[in-house]
């Protein structure tokens, strides 16, 4: 550190010249529009540069000098060229989306304000944004007027949100204000193949491993009714107080859908709170051809749902919404003077009251832009194609004798694997078949364990992916397996 004599602020005013600014900004969008136009176009590997983590820390190591060291479109051309590619068409991953250039944009502008969203009047336009975001999207759901919610930081913070609000509506007890003690042992209940943020939300609320009851499935991946009315018994048998479901809509593996209509009429008898974890399929509901797979949607209590997954957004924003606007207010009920002043209801404006976050971006500007920008047919017409183009690669794998479909896929997420009768062991080669993959840099791919069987698994987000593609990706698993069953490190 310098010593505090030779501390000289102008150069702190410097970097804040907006001519400087101007220039900065024009030379990272041009590196910017370069790399998008690389990418779209297959002009650079996808996918995943394969690397260590050791070796990718030390590559961006922490050894900070106390004079300028860096330059800003060097670091920028570095970042871009050693992470995921999402813009490229065989990116065919996990569930986030390749962001709309215009989106980008809007962050930027989000980031220069750097206007909070806790209260009214240190974040004015993002929060009536917000209220209007979340109006539009009620009405998709088929909320009524009374339904309110807020944007969040991701699907994890909305979901624990959600519990958090069921428990202190459904359980009988304050627990906000006097503590779980107070409380009988609680459960809620989700498909074994629902997303580990749920178990992760009961764990941090103090359910513990079996207050979170894992409900098995069906064939096609969804809740099994039949076992979630076994587990409802044996929960109260053993004492415990349910007061939650989780439905998935879709699941992360498969992209199944549960049952809503029937987790609906279950929780209606049992009086528990649904809430629905519609972190990705959520946006099915804009699709005309596709928003029945959430049949039933409307009468979920609350539902979390993702817009850095199929509306085409930078990543975090997730909006909750509660059916009953009043019960957006019950997870939280801190007080604090500096802040608020009113009831809770009455300040709707504050969204701290409701939130996890203090603290939060401006993240309903790209959305409100992007729809008012392109208007929801386009948004509608991005979602279909998606959803269609999984269909086609379904039906490619369906016909391939030498491939396996784990199920017809429901949403725009597949799995697969690919089969051979002389092959001791399907899991490792498809463990190795990814492996090689990645190493290649040709497609992004993950896999996932149903049952006991490791599938490979496609999300298709990318709007420039095509069927050649997907083609082309069926051949290079071929060609693969093959040299993997040909190499004597591989027992066939």
């Amino acid at each position: 550190m310098q010593p505090e004599a030779n501390l000289d602020i102008n150069k702190v005013l410097e970097a804040y010249n907006p001519e400087i600014f101007r220039k900065q900004g024009y030379q990272i969008v041009d590196i910017l529009a370069d790399y998008l136009n690389q990418a779209i176009s297959k002009n650079i590997k996808q996918s995943l540069p394969y690397s260590t983590p050791e070796k990718m820390l030390k590559k961006w190591p922490d050894n900070f000098s106390t004079e300028p060291t860096g330059n800003l479109a060097d670091l920028t051309k570095r970042a871009l060229s050693q992470s995921n590619h999402l813009h490229h068409p065989h990116y065919l991953g996990h569930q986030i989306a390749p962001s709309l250039p215009a989106a980008i944009l809007c962050d930027m502008t989000s980031s220069l304000l750097n206007n909070s969203t806790a209260v009214f009047e240190m974040g004015p336009v993002s929060t009536v944004i917000e209220k209007s975001l979340i109006n539009w999207m009620a009405k998709l759901v088929g909320f009524g007027t009374d339904s309110d919610g807020f944007l969040t930081s991701g699907g994890t913070l909305g979901n624990i949100t959600a519990l958090l609000a069921a428990r202190q509506i459904k359980t009988g007890v304050d627990v906000w204000k006097k503590g779980v003690k107070e409380a009988p042992p609680l459960a809620v209940f989700v498909s074994e193949q629902a997303h580990y943020s749920i178990k992760r939300a009961g764990q941090i609320m103090g359910l513990g491993e079996e207050g979170v009851v894992l409900v098995p499935v069906d064939e096609n991946y969804s809740m099994d009714i039949s076992a979630l009315e076994r587990k409802f018994q044996e929960t109260i048998n053993t004492r415990k107080k349910p007061f939650a479901i989780i439905a998935s809509a879709c699941t992360t593996a498969t992209g199944s859908y549960d049952p809503l209509d029937r987790i609906a009429d279950f929780c209606e008898k049992h009086n528990l709170w649904l809430h629905i974890d519609g972190a990705h399929g959520a946006s099915a509901l804009i699709s005309s051809k596709y928003r029945d797979l959430l049949k039933g949607v409307e009468r979920a209590d609350s539902i979390s749902w993702d817009a850095h997954k199929m509306l085409l957004m930078p990543a975090p924003i997730t909006a909750l919404i509660f059916r009953d606007g009043n019960n957006s207010y019950e997870a939280f009920s801190q007080k604090a003077s500096y802040l608020f002043e009113k009831g809770a209801q009455s300040e709707w404006y504050n969204l701290a009251l409701r939130t996890v976050e203090c603290t939060k971006t401006m993240m309903g500007l790209k959305l409100y832009t992007s729809l008012s920008v392109y208007g929801t047919d386009f948004f509608s017409t991005y979602v279909t194609a998606m959803h269609d183009l999984t269909r086609q690669f379904g039906e490619m794998i369906e016909n391939s004798s030498d491939f396996q479909l784990a199920m017809k896929p429901q949403s725009n997420i597949i799995c697969f694997r690919y089969i051979y009768e002389g092959a001791k062991d399907l899991n490792l080669l498809q463990r190795q078949i990814r492996k090689s993959i990645l190493k290649n840099k040709s497609y992004y791919i993950v896999q996932t364990k149903l049952k006991d069987d490791i599938y490979l698994r496609c999300t298709v987000v990318n709007p420039f992916t095509t069927q050649e593609d997907l083609k082309d990706l069926l051949d290079i698993i071929r060609n693969t397996a093959k040299i993997k069953l040909n190499n004597r490190t591989y027992a066939k």
